[in-house]
């Protein structure tokens, strides 16, 4: 849903996370046209799905939903496979991290939070990442 509300700057209620997309868009950022392809998983994967996700990426978005303690816990393993990945000899890019970012979505689902915004600003903290919480 936050891809879809980013390409299309509209809410989409009818959105299934359970399906796996690629979607490509072009916008303007600080005058220079920026063209994305943006790799929406449905967090399903297993091991080697997720490592060659994670190295077909240029960027991350860690997204997890305030609403859901399991996925605030996978934040940590993801960013640290993201680090692994790209670190790795075998990378042409000499080392370099990607940006990383730390998302937390459904803020305005208060009655239903299972992870506090102070546990997701430690966490940004602790692994020293830019950390938003967004509705």
């Amino acid at each position: 849903a936050l891809t879809v509300r980013f390409i299309t700057r509209r809410f989409i209620g009818d959105y299934d996370p359970t399906l796996e997309m690629i979607y490509r868009h072009v916008a303007i950022m600080d005058g220079e046209m920026v063209h994305f392809e943006i790799l929406d998983t449905a967090g399903q994967e297993d091991s080697l799905q997720i490592e060659e996700k994670i190295k077909w990426g240029d960027g991350f978005a860690v997204v997890y939903s305030v609403t859901d303690r399991c996925s605030f816990d996978e934040v940590m393993r993801l960013c640290f496979l993201i680090n692994h990945i790209h670190s790795s000899p075998k990378r042409s890019s000499g080392g370099e991290q990607p940006p990383v970012v730390i998302v937390a979505n459904k803020k305005d689902l208060q009655f239903d939070r299972m992870v506090s915004t102070e546990d997701g600003e430690n966490l940004s903290k602790a692994l020293k990442l830019p950390f938003y919480e967004i509705s």
